[in-house]
Order: C-alpha cells, then sequence, then structure tokens
C-alpha cells in the first residue's frame, strides 16, 4: 500500500473543521440553552433540530461504513429528530458529545494504516471510506454553517462576536 500519510492528515483536518469553516464547537458556544427549541420564522427546525440532525446522519454515516448489518434510517425523516420533539440542556449536550464521539470514531477509521481509504467498503461496494469521510465533512461543514446563520437570524450570538 502506497504511503497515504499525507493524506489521512489532510482528512482529518477536513472532518475536525476550522480551516474554512467554523467547529461545532464554535458554532454551538454561549448558545442560550432557553432557545434551543425556538424555531424562527419560516425556519421548520430549531437549532437542537439541526445539531441532532447532523448527529443522527454522521452516526448513520458511520456505522454504515463499519456494520455489515447496519440498517440506516429511513431517508430523510429518519435522519431529522421525531416531529415536535425537544431538548432540554442535558439532551443538548448530549446530542453535541454524541457528534465529537461518533466523529473521534470515524477519525480512528481514517487513521488506520490497515484500513485503505480508496478500497471499496467490503459489505458495501462502490463506496470507499474516503468517500464516507468526505460526505461526512461536507454534510457537517453545510450544517455548521447553517446553524450559524441561524443564530444570527435569531440574534444569539453572544455580543461582539464578528
Amino acid at each position: 500500500m502506497p504511503d497515504d500519510t499525507v493524506l489521512r492528515q489532510q482528512v482529518l483536518a477536513l472532518l475536525r473543521g476550522g480551516n474554512a469553516h467554523m467547529t461545532i464547537d464554535d458554532a454551538v458556544a454561549d448558545f442560550p440553552l432557553d432557545r434551543i427549541n425556538e424555531r424562527p420564522p419560516n425556519v421548520s427546525y430549531s437549532p437542537w433540530d439541526l445539531l441532532e440532525h447532523i448527529r443522527i446522519t454522521q452516526w448513520d454515516i458511520l456505522e454504515f461504513t463499519r456494520d455489515p448489518n447496519h440498517v440506516s434510517p429511513s431517508w430523510p425523516d429518519g435522519h431529522w429528530p421525531a416531529p415536535g420533539e425537544q431538548a432540554d440542556p442535558l439532551k443538548w449536550q448530549a446530542t453535541i458529545n454524541a457528534i465529537h464521539a461518533d466523529l473521534r470514531s470515524f477519525e480512528d477509521i481514517v487513521q488506520n494504516p490497515a484500513i485503505d481509504l480508496t478500497a471499496d467498503i467490503p459489505h458495501a461496494p462502490g463506496y470507499t471510506v474516503l468517500r464516507e469521510a468526505l460526505v461526512i465533512a461536507d454534510h457537517n461543514s453545510y450544517h455548521i454553517g447553517e446553524f450559524g446563520i441561524l443564530r444570527q437570524i435569531m440574534g444569539t450570538w453572544p455580543p461582539g462576536h464578528e
């Protein structure tokens, strides 16, 4: 197998964010917990709904990659919290913690030199670990940016945020 150390480092940097876009921690920093379930005008989801969507989708991709018996939730409804479901501060933090934990688990896959990033996943011909890493990075960065805009619309950025 060729030395793909640089590729792995670049994929990890992309997954972790902070280069071309804010990180999940930057996006949620100092978010007012009394507003996590609020739906702004013309938006069909709350800040927590959006984070939970990131969590569910990232978890699904992780499990698809590592578990040949994984059954994905239905698309798109199964990748969002149930209608009307709400979070309290503990559930909010649990969602953020799960996003971090699942991302670390996927990073472990990317860092494993025994895994060929560009080979077909054995139980999913046509899919590679590299492809799944790029989908996670793309999906997360899109929705983290969306979360930032949602905060701007809601006026929930702390004073002095630029």
